[in-house]
């Protein structure tokens, strides 16, 4: 897993003092070469000092669409292709329940929206899901955690969500919060949620 983060990206000094100091970095042989691969090739970068071909440098490719969704400060409902050929923004169906701070992944052509903050529940568990090639959404399984502020990503065809917080009291969307360290799996062709090894 770690052999697919882009890690030269990262800024220098959070590679340097957090990344390569991680205890389970250090303690295991192939992830500290990992690291240190990502180091070197970073340092190329801030020398100017060649092409850096390596996987842990090369930024993802672009997809053959750009969504735009959601933000942090006002509850949202709106979904926007970005048309690069065209040059204009096209508005699509509404996410059906409004939020904010949630977190968006694609599989394939569907985005799933997991989390965030809603007016009606504080705290959400929802995923919602948009079938770009049918244009309309449906919801998927919850997740086992509601949290918001989180991050999700892809890996062979299952969606990870990962960190985030959660309310520790109430259910307001003012309520104080905690930091999470669960780590959830989402298969999208059985429709279930797996907890995974947590953050450290």
């Amino acid at each position: 897993l770690l052999q697919t983060v882009r890690l030269a990206l990262l800024p220098a000094i959070y590679l340097m003092e957090n990344v390569a100091t991680e205890e389970l970095i250090t303690k295991h042989r192939k992830s500290k070469d990992i690291v240190e691969e990502a180091i070197r090739c970073k340092l190329k970068i801030l020398q100017n000092d060649g092409v850096v071909t390596s996987l842990c440098a090369r930024p993802r490719k672009t997809g053959h669409a750009l969504f735009l969704l959601g933000g942090q400060t006002f509850m949202c409902d709106k979904l926007y292709l970005v048309d690069q050929k065209a040059k204009e923004i096209i508005p699509k169906a509404d996410i059906p329940s409004p939020r904010k701070e949630f977190s968006a992944c694609a599989i394939g052509c569907k985005v799933y929206i997991t989390g965030g903050r809603g007016s009606e529940n504080g705290v959400s568990k929802d995923v919602w899901v948009y079938d770009t090639l049918h244009e309309e959404w449906s919801k998927a399984a919850p997740m086992l955690v509601a949290r918001f502020g989180h991050g999700s990503a892809e890996l062979k065809h299952c969606l990870y969500v990962v960190g985030g917080h959660t309310a520790a009291t109430g259910c307001l969307p003012a309520s104080p919060s905690v930091s999470l360290k669960q780590v959830e799996q989402y298969d999208p062709v059985t429709n279930k949620w797996t907890m995974v090894a947590p953050l450290r």
